[in-house]
């Protein structure tokens, strides 16, 4: 094979997987949800939380604990690329108490769900937590 063909290969493999990589885009309704509450992304996917002047995001659990995505502003646009297989749990920090939460499943990935399901939360977050994990294993 020569050097271009190898080239031309080995370029293939570093750009595909970008290429293939997708963005969704959440809103807020009127009820104090997110749009997408429970999002299956494929690892290296993109979510964008489009501006509101009443809610953000703030993620409180993922697969790396210690390395959380940064809360967004209010009004703001927020977006965040996902490397880690995994769960993520967020909320709004002013609504979280009342069950404004969402879930993010990474390459169909549940390996860190029991971490996920220890995070304190409200007894009305806890159960809007249980309906999401429910809804997250539906699909499987």
């Amino acid at each position: 094979m020569n050097k271009i063909n190898y080239f031309f290969l080995l370029s293939l493999l570093v750009i595909s997987p970008t290429i293939y990589a997708k963005t969704i885009q959440i809103d807020f309704t009127p009820y104090d949800t997110y749009s997408i509450e429970v999002a299956h992304i494929d690892v290296g996917d993109t979510i964008e939380w489009l501006p509101n002047v009443d809610h953000n995001v703030e993620f409180l659990g993922g697969p790396n604990m210690n390395s959380l995505p940064e809360k967004s502003g209010f009004n703001s646009f927020y977006k965040v690329n996902f490397d880690l297989p995994g769960v993520y749990l967020y909320h709004c920090t002013p609504h979280g108490n009342m069950g404004m939460l969402g879930l993010v499943i990474v390459g169909n990935n549940f390996h860190n769900l029991k971490d996920i399901e220890k995070i304190k939360l409200s007894p009305v977050a806890k159960s809007v937590l249980e309906k999401l994990i429910k809804e997250s294993q539906s699909n499987l």
